[in-house]
């Protein structure tokens, strides 16, 4: 078995070997205590056959030196300290966040902004790795805050799916979104916030339409929601009339492509930031609420 010689520091070469140590030459090797720049320089002397250098481009990092039991030095690369590799987490998710900011969740978004806010989700898919949710369900509980839609930039309320398109032509002003998952009895509610024009003098009314689903887990990252029913309940001034429940249409006669229905992958996850690519391609970041 490896024994653990000493801790250098020495620069970047992935299980580079150097020849034998003989026990006169093994009590020469640099000491912990002395500085670094002291080691390399003895170290050099050890083996001058290594091609190291110090070009102002080296990457110098610390590796572990072991001799295997034939008497071969190896130096191996230590692995990507999860410190690192939470701050380029963190670096590209600020990247996300403030290419999708002041785009009014997707309905202001230019194409060149859809393309800046689709290259930055993809850098932090990449760099955050493949989602399992068989082990991280739990992960997804919580009320989520959309923040983006690329699909919203199709001017409707619907995205990429058919729905009520806004402007001027039919006075919808749309709020917030959010989606509020509980992982234990499988609902999934699209919850709206929006605000209806009324003729003058009578003022909007303001009301929150919650679209309740059920879901379930398609392999390791695809979620498939069921729709089962809409809830319209009036809020400011009418705040305290009851809510209406829109009930869902037989199955006779609902279309047979149901537009309240879908499947999307989890395409980046954490405990306050979950990225999203649906049927259609849309792309959407949500942060916890």
């Amino acid at each position: 078995m490896a024994s653990l010689l000493q801790l250098a520091t020495l620069p970047l070469h992935h299980h580079q070997s150097v020849p034998s140590l003989s026990p006169s030459s093994s009590s020469n090797l640099p000491s912990t205590s002395s500085s670094a720049a002291a080691d390399f320089s003895r170290f050099q002397n050890l083996y001058p056959s290594l091609a190291f250098h110090r070009g102002r481009n080296c990457n110098f990092k610390r590796a572990l030196i072991c001799r295997s039991s034939s008497g071969e030095v190896t130096f191996i690369e230590p692995p990507e300290s999860k410190a690192s590799k939470d701050e380029l987490i963190g670096s590209l998710k600020f990247k996300l966040l403030s290419a999708v900011s002041g785009l009014n969740r997707g309905l202001a978004a230019t194409e060149d902004d859809l393309r800046k806010a689709e290259a930055a989700a993809k850098e932090l898919e990449s760099a955050g790795g493949p989602v399992d949710l068989s082990d991280d369900l739990d992960k997804l509980q919580g009320r989520w805050k959309l923040i983006y839609s690329s699909a919203f930039s199709s001017k409707t309320l619907g995205g990429s799916r058919p729905g009520p398109p806004t402007g001027r032509l039919l006075p919808i002003t749309l709020g917030q979104v959010f989606q509020r998952i509980d992982v234990f009895s499988k609902d999934f509610d699209n919850i709206v916030d929006l605000e209806l024009g009324a003729p003058w003098p009578l003022p909007p009314v303001e009301v929150t339409a919650t679209l309740a689903h059920k879901f379930e887990l398609i392999g390791s990252c695809k979620i498939k929601i069921t729709f089962e029913k809409t809830t319209v309940k009036t809020t400011g001034n009418l705040s305290q009339l009851p809510p209406l429940d829109l009930p869902r249409l037989p199955d006779s006669l609902r279309p047979p492509s149901d537009t309240r229905s879908g499947e999307f992958e989890v395409t980046y996850l954490d405990s306050d930031t979950r990225v999203t690519r649906g049927d259609r391609e849309e792309l959407r970041v949500f942060v916890i609420a």
